[in-house]
């Protein structure tokens, strides 16, 4: 997985429930004291989940709750200082959504292992969208929760219906 996840995951902690925390995070982790990862970075995806899962338990948080958070975070503080031009270029909750599969294009076209999740969106109605999450990390969760983020940042309701580990019901209100 790409460093920019755990970036931003420290950002959050950091910012949110201060440097202390984040370190004993990373000491459950990894049993070091913290390392800065840079955006580029490939990290191993089984450290990112034990990051994932030691943030839950040292902030006692569940993980969607986590997800969640750590989605806001990424769509409405982080995302929009590394990747503003996309904020520009999509004038829409549903549009940014729709658009995802070419933003990871075009953020991971030049970077060495970059496998970002993709998207098959099968459209129900004028409002409602199946979206088909197609990744081998199982990350519909994390995905749960940018879609939240989304809704945030577009101030526009997104109705999110869990329907298995790949799959989901987004209605835009």
């Amino acid at each position: 997985m790409k460093g920019v996840i755990v970036k931003c995951l420290s950002e959050l902690i950091k910012s949110d429930f201060g440097e202390q925390k984040w370190e004993e995070i990373m000491q459950r982790s990894s049993g070091e004291k913290p390392i800065e990862f840079n955006a580029v970075s490939d990290i191993d995806d089984q450290m990112v989940f034990k990051l994932v899962e030691n943030t839950c338990r040292v902030l006692k948080l569940s993980k969607q709750q986590a997800c969640d958070a750590f989605g806001n975070y990424f769509v409405n503080t982080f995302a929009p200082k590394t990747f503003a031009i996309f904020y520009i270029r999509f004038k829409s909750a549903k549009d940014f959504i729709l658009g995802m599969n070419e933003v990871h294009e075009i953020v991971t076209r030049n970077l060495i292992n970059a496998r970002p999740p993709k998207f098959i969106f099968e459209k129900m109605d004028e409002n409602t969208v199946i979206v088909n999450y197609q990744s081998t990390r199982n990350m519909i969760d994390f995905y749960m929760g940018l879609v939240k983020g989304v809704s945030n940042y577009f101030n526009t309701p997104i109705d999110i219906k869990k329907l298995s580990e790949s799959k989901v019901e987004l209605t835009f209100s």
